[in-house]
């Protein structure tokens, strides 16, 4: 009788801390989804938009940033930012969200194009 209460108690506490961890996943997925959503809000009012950033080493990027009317290239660092250029909107060739959805292909069509590189399997 006392090892099947002690078994008992272990498999209440299991289920207790399951119940818990399931709860803490929950309740980080909302919080996360909610900070990104007003993250995306305050990046959407301001003045400042980076349009493209390319890795060029370990923690270093140029950043194409869009400040108002201008626009300007900057290295970014681990503890620095250099301002590299100024750009005008004329020396940009800034592709549209319409321009990269019509410019990308979706996986099937890579996926029959592989295929027919392939033999055939024959029976």
């Amino acid at each position: 009788m006392i090892l099947l209460s002690a078994s008992f108690r272990s498999l209440m506490q299991l289920i207790g801390v399951l119940i818990i961890f399931v709860f803490v996943l929950i309740i980080t997925y909302f919080t996360t989804k909610w900070v990104g959503g007003f993250q995306k809000i305050q990046m959407s009012k301001g003045n400042l938009k980076v349009l493209e950033t390319i890795r060029i080493a370990n923690g270093k990027f140029l950043q194409l940033v869009k400040a108002g009317e201008q626009y300007f290239v900057i290295a970014v660092g681990k503890d620095e930012v250099t301002k590299i250029a100024e750009l005008t909107e004329d020396q940009l060739s800034v592709q549209t969200s319409d321009d990269m959805k019509n410019s990308q292909e979706n996986f099937q069509e890579i996926f029959s194009r592989l295929k027919d590189h392939f033999p055939k399997k024959q029976d």
